[in-house]
């Protein structure tokens, strides 16, 4: 459901790729390393509970304390990115109704 149900596969695979460079051009000191450094987290399996893991991930192809350097010196344009994320069409399911996410885990905020 990451992608609208309503857009044909092409059109989908094309807005996620215009929203993927734009996240890039969001990200401005140690930008590829922030950008593996997120395809790990979203593409690991189960809950990741140290940066150890994820470069281990196939997705992060930098040294193990690349995900360290990155996290202290990256650097992110917020309201550029906030931008980004606003601009994307709201998923929806088939019956047109919008689809939310809703994270019930039981930690506290």
């Amino acid at each position: 459901m990451s992608l609208p149900v309503d857009v044909p596969g092409s059109e989908a695979l094309g807005l996620l790729s215009r929203f993927r460079v734009e996240f890039h051009e969001c990200l401005y000191q140690r930008a590829d390393a922030l950008f593996e450094l997120t395809d790990a987290v979203l593409c690991t399996d189960g809950p990741v509970k140290t940066l150890v893991e994820l470069s281990l991930a196939v997705e992060h192809r930098r040294g193990h304390g690349a995900p360290y350097a990155a996290l202290d010196r990256g650097r992110l344009e917020s309201a550029r990115l906030r931008r980004a994320l606003a601009g994307l069409p709201l998923p929806r399911a088939a019956d047109g109704r919008i689809v939310l996410a809703v994270d019930v885990s039981h930690w506290l905020r």
